[in-house]
């Protein structure tokens, strides 16, 4: 409970961080901001108290979900939203590298990062 309120927390700030702030690097971290809330909501709505990983170990052993067959499977949280959580960290990766790339060019073509110098580029 307390991780999911941190990523609601974590993405109320980076959403205020990219509405509020002018400079494209400040957004571009607003942006990572959220998408680390995003990250951990999704965490947290994959937990379960009182279960574990789905890894054949000493809490659920091969000869235990064999014999046991749907008893070993309510001990083990899902893996799906954990799978989903790890293709959200690298796309997040890449969208953030693709945005400073564009902060890059667009200082470099600029000569400024706050984002009213570029009217001409608005639509």
């Amino acid at each position: 409970m307390i991780i999911l309120i941190h990523g609601l927390m974590l993405i109320i700030i980076g959403i205020w961080a990219m509405l509020t702030r002018k400079n494209l690097i400040r957004i571009i971290i607003g942006f990572a901001i959220v998408d680390t809330g995003i990250n951990l909501v999704l965490v947290a709505i994959g937990y379960i108290k009182g279960k574990t990983a789905p890894i054949i170990n000493d809490a659920v052993s091969t000869a235990q979900g064999a014999a046991a067959g749907m008893q070993a499977v309510d001990k083990v949280v899902d893996p799906v939203p954990s799978a989903l959580v790890l293709t959200a960290i690298v796309i997040g990766l890449a969208v953030t590298a693709l945005m400073l790339a564009y902060a890059i060019r667009m200082h470099k073509t600029g000569r400024s990062l706050n984002i009213d110098d570029f009217e001409e580029q608005k639509w």
